[in-house]
């Protein structure tokens, strides 16, 4: 707390306590900063998913689970007794072709039955298969009848099948088929969700933050407003703000676009409020192919070539992206503005980081939550035996940070609240929130105005938290104008009698009573 400040030129001070200010400022500007960063909620989010999340695939809605052998052994024990099963290995799905060579090699490997396309056949009557429709083959790995004694022989069954599929088996036993996999995979469809640990439920890491917007929620991308401002304009009357001062010059970027229109015949002069839709997307996007041209440098020199042409958005887009100049990053961000990340809608995460869920909802949900509102979704979180083990001391430390949230007055912000859209007084009080999760002990603590943009009804909840801090063992100096606050402080020291060059005397010393 104390670091960059130098120490007083003194021979010895005694029995000063650490001091820590929390003043007014605003917290970090960070469009990576949120509500649940600062207050270290989200690093508990992270654990709590990490630990007891389970993935569910986008697509068909099922849960995705990797098993060991072992787990599927005790799985397949629960069957009912004297059940007929079959362990199948599923080796083609949904593919073309004949597998006249696959056949052959499984068939060398002592492999003797398997079902094509649903039909169970000995592997030397297979008849031939048509090379332009898609197949199903599941090799018959064993047969067995479930009784108590048989875990070895499943053992070695199911491994065999692991193997030839490369980690998913069948097993069908009366009119039901079980898929098992050992990769977390959707038995339908192959989604797949990595290992799961903290850092992938981080938008600052790259395991987790969206491809599109790098974590941000966000992209950069033309305001064709900014950018066309008046479209009844042609391009050679400077209707694209972007080529207004280069029209007709010898500037490659102008000579490229210009090739791009000759290629398309676009003319120059018909105003852009009457191109096609095509016109328009060729325009803003460029070329649909790669076109040869010609351009020639300011010294005369002739270059051919051939390649695609970018439209002025992308070459805009691409421009802010790539410059490494303050200047290049202002003149091409005049032409951008905000918006929200097509790929991810503002959540900052990637599909597999959305794809696990706890109590029904995703971490971005969760964030998506005012701070009551999570608060009693964790208190109702139902997770079976083995999750409820793993999380209480996660569900605890989240609870308490929430309840420390709602204590001073800011169960209304959602967890997902940019730091550098919160009030001075929200600030305030989210650091307050913090200190008090940190439980420090024999502190001097110094607060500038807390109380400031915080409805009166919930002014007692504030003074109910400092009290608190006070009852922890530690000092708390308030500089207040609120008469709540003041009547409710041990010791009063009324500066005054004005204020500014009105000021700076000690007007009274004591207890409100006093």
């Amino acid at each position: 707390f104390l670091g960059g400040v130098e120490k007083p030129d003194v021979d010895l001070i005694e029995g000063l306590s650490p001091a820590i200010a929390i003043d007014q400022k605003t917290t970090s500007n960070n469009p990576r900063s949120t509500v649940d960063t600062i207050t270290e909620i989200y690093d508990y989010l992270r654990l709590l998913y990490a630990r007891c999340g389970i993935a569910y695939c986008p697509n068909h809605n099922e849960p995705i689970e990797a098993m060991t052998v072992s787990g599927m052994v005790r799985r397949i024990m629960e069957f009912k007794d004297g059940e007929r099963m079959e362990i199948l290995a599923d080796v083609v799905a949904n593919k073309k072709g004949t597998f006249k060579d696959y056949f052959e090699k499984l068939k060398k490997e002592g492999y003797i039955r398997l079902y094509v396309d649903g039909q169970l056949y000995d592997i030397e009557e297979v008849p031939e298969l048509d090379k332009n429709k898609r197949h199903n083959i599941e090799v018959v790995i064993d047969r067995i009848v479930k009784k108590e004694g048989i875990q070895t022989r499943l053992n070695d069954s199911l491994e065999i099948a692991l193997r030839l599929t490369g980690g998913t088996c069948i097993i069908k036993h009366g009119d039901r088929r079980d898929l098992f996999s050992s990769h977390q995979a959707c038995p339908k469809c192959g989604f797949t969700v990595p290992t799961l640990e903290p850092r992938l439920f981080s938008f600052n890491s790259p395991l987790g933050a969206c491809e599109g917007c790098k974590g941000l929620g966000v992209t950069m991308s033309v305001d064709l407003d900014y950018l066309m401002p008046d479209r009844s304009l042609s391009i050679a009357q400077g209707g694209i703000r972007y080529y207004k001062n280069i029209y007709g010059t010898n500037n490659l970027e102008w000579q490229n676009f210009a090739n791009l229109l000759k290629h398309y015949k676009i003319s120059e002069k018909k105003p852009l409020n009457e191109m096609t839709k095509k016109e328009m997307d060729i325009i803003l996007n460029g070329s649909e192919e790669e076109i040869r041209y010609t351009v020639t440098s300011t010294g005369g020199t002739t270059y051919n070539k051939y390649g695609y042409i970018e439209g002025v958005k992308a070459l805009i887009e691409r421009r802010f992206e790539e410059t490494q100049s303050k200047f290049g990053k202002e003149y091409y961000g005049s032409f951008l503005t905000e918006a929200e990340c097509q790929k991810c809608h503002g959540a900052r995460l990637n599909e597999k980081v959305l794809a696990v869920r706890v109590g029904g909802k995703n971490i971005y949900e969760f964030t998506c939550m005012s701070i009551d509102q999570a608060y009693d979704f964790l208190q109702n979180l139902k997770l079976d035996p083995m999750r409820t083990e793993i999380a209480r001391t996660l569900l605890n430390e989240l609870g308490s940070r929430l309840r420390f949230l709602c204590d001073v007055g800011l169960d209304y912000l959602t967890l997902n609240r940019t730091a550098g859209s919160l009030s001075g007084g929200e600030a305030q009080r989210i650091r307050l929130a913090t200190q008090i999760g940190s439980a420090l002990t024999g502190v001097l603590y110094v607060l500038d105005e807390p109380s400031i943009g915080l409805p009166q009804k919930d002014n007692a909840k504030l003074i109910e938290t400092l009290k608190k801090m006070r009852d922890l063992d530690n000092t708390v100096i308030v500089v207040e104008h609120d008469g709540e606050t003041m009547l409710e402080a041990d010791y009063i020291v009324d500066i005054g009698p004005g204020a500014g060059k009105e000021g700076g005397e000690v007007v009274f010393v004591g207890t409100p009573e006093e």
